[in-house]
């Protein structure tokens, strides 16, 4: 993601960005309270009115501790109390984060409510007359700016299956607050609204103003002779001034200064990395999405040279299944003071689609339309969240019928909304979509997601968060395993391979290619930091790394296997 302090201070970047969204904020509440020629009426009265007129003795008490929680007050000490202890645990960034977004919403706030100064709703206010005008509200952006960035701490911070519970809850925080103060009497529905958005854009601009992590790489012995390595990645997503960190750690840990090899928008780096190996690197590191990961990993199959996966795209979901930082000097690190480790591949087939190969996930439906609405502008802006609105958009998209046909056993038939087939399983914010999936363990994992109605994809959503799975074709969510799995739709559906749109067709096949590719891994024991600068030498090469479809077909349906890294 582009950081607002690249080609300016980052003290000037934070106050043009303070100032804009300022004005931002106090243009809207003038057309709001003020609109040319009297095209709506700034009353907003109905929903507020309607509120007043149904309360009841426990949704009062509810909402008094709601609000009481957002009060000036409380926000100053639980924002105090946090930032100490982030302090204590040397997470300066996450300290001054949370500190300076809500000081800026709170600051945006005061100014933008003296200039509107827009009256209260004309009801009973339950909080009495308080000295700010009613636009924005003070206690919903307090609250956006403060439990929105702890939602993000808990999704980037926290580990296991509790990372997204905890970052709901803490998101679910604003949106209770904004209710009860609209049930309070206190703002009228765009004050609250508007309120969200100053502390969603007081997170955004001070999150992008911090300077970025500067991190030395531990030094390693001198006298330990490295192969070539090489740096492929995408000058998309990959800027030079990361691109110079990136080869520091490198040469930190006693390599030689590597190639920097941009990839291509037709091969997404393949072309790159069989240059780095015909020019004798035996450690390529991907700098880029899963797509370039995969174009790499395709290159340096069954070469016997090392992939080595440095996240700087959107979903990077092959890092987080293989437990690498989603920060890219972080991952680089843990990869080279790690261990080598072998990993499966999938082979994709289609109609209209060459065999390609993939490394994370292929899908047909829902997940590949997402994928293919989603621009990559958009992408390099927001992250993994640019998703949700082509999520929003294609939520509605009817079921069709799919005929699933896994290691040649008869065809099964359903009605889905997308099916998904994976060689990991875990989605950004650790959820589970394929819980049994392993990148080594020779077998795909397929989801049917097969919700209906508004019901159902409440049932996919706690079946995803809880892990708890209930079998049968009736089932939101239903799983198959084998070796070559082949999807045929009723008609020509859209298709997508680790993220990257393949074009719509009828047919999608993957195929497992066990044990195709060599990368690394962070170490998990003393023994594997003793082995962290091993590379595989060229007779690595020899081993039969990746065995041909017909062989990944072979044997009884449904076996698994495991294998020790």
């Amino acid at each position: 993601m582009t950081r607002i302090q690249g080609r300016v201070p980052p003290y000037v970047a934070l106050v043009v960005a303070a100032v804009a969204q300022g004005a931002a904020l106090v243009a809207a509440g003038l057309l709001i309270t003020h609109p040319p020629a009297g095209w709506w009426d700034p009353g907003e009265k109905g929903l507020v009115g309607w509120l007043a007129a149904h309360r009841t003795p426990g949704l009062t008490t509810a909402s008094e501790w709601l609000s009481t929680i957002a009060f000036t007050p409380a926000i100053v000490a639980v924002t105090a109390t946090v930032a100490v202890l982030l302090l204590l645990r040397h997470r300066r960034r996450a300290a001054v984060l949370l500190a300076g977004a809500v000081t800026l919403q709170a600051v945006l706030f005061v100014s933008a409510a003296h200039l509107v100064d827009r009256a209260r709703p004309d009801v009973v206010r339950l909080d009495g007359s308080l000295p700010t005008s009613s636009f924005p509200s003070g206690h919903v952006g307090a609250a956006t700016a403060l439990y929105g960035g702890l939602g993000l701490l808990a999704l980037h911070a926290v580990r296991g299956r509790w990372r997204v519970p905890l970052c709901a809850l803490a998101w679910a925080v604003p949106v209770l607050v904004a209710a009860s103060r609209l049930y309070r009497g206190m703002h009228h529905p765009t004050d609250v609204l508007f309120g969200v958005l100053n502390g969603a854009a007081a997170l955004w601009v001070v999150a992008h103003a911090l300077p970025a992590r500067a991190r030395r790489a531990p030094a390693v012995p001198a006298e330990t002779p490295h192969p070539p390595a090489a740096l492929v990645y995408n000058p998309l997503s990959v800027d030079d001034a990361l691109l110079e960190r990136l080869a520091a750690v490198l040469v930190a840990h006693g390599y030689a200064p590597p190639r920097r090899l941009p990839g291509e928008a037709e091969d997404c780096g393949r072309a790159a990395a069989e240059r780095a190996l015909a020019d004798g690197a035996r450690l390529v590191a991907a700098c880029g999405g899963d797509g370039t990961v995969t174009a790499c990993a395709e290159a340096l199959a069954g070469t016997g040279a090392v992939l080595a996966v440095v996240p700087c795209g959107t979903g990077n979901l092959l890092a987080r299944n293989l437990g690498l930082p989603t920060d890219p000097e972080a991952a680089l690190t843990a990869a080279l003071t790690g261990r080598t480790r072998r990993i499966d591949l999938m082979r994709a087939e289609g109609d209209g689609l060459d065999g390609r190969a993939a490394a994370v996930m292929a899908g047909m439906g829902l997940d590949a339309a997402v994928m293919a609405d989603t621009g990559a502008a958009l992408k390099r802006r927001l992250g993994w969240p640019a998703y949700a609105v082509g999520i929003a958009r294609h939520l509605g998209d009817r079921r069709f019928a799919l005929t699933v046909a896994v290691d040649g056993a008869e065809p099964v038939r359903r009605q889905v909304r997308m099916a998904v087939v994976g060689n990991v399983g875990t989605l950004q914010g650790g959820v589970r979509l394929l819980p049994d999936a392993a990148p080594d363990d020779g077998l795909l994992d397929l989801v049917l997601v097969q919700p209906h109605g508004l019901r159902g994809w409440g049932g996919t959503a706690l079946s995803l968060l809880t892990g708890r799975r209930r079998p049968g074709p009736a089932a939101p969510l239903e799983h198959f395993r084998g070796r070559r799995i082949e999807l045929t739709a009723d008609r020509a559906r859209p298709r997508e391979c680790d993220g990257d749109p393949v074009g719509d067709g009828r047919v999608l096949a993957l195929t497992v290619r066990p044990d195709a590719l060599l990368v690394r891994v962070p170490g998990t024991s003393a023994s594997d930091a003793s082995a962290a600068v091993e590379v595989p030498d060229a007779s690595a090469a020899t081993r039969p790394a990746a065995a041909p479809a017909s062989a990944a077909a072979a044997g009884p349906a449904g076996t698994e296997r495991k294998r020790v890294a």
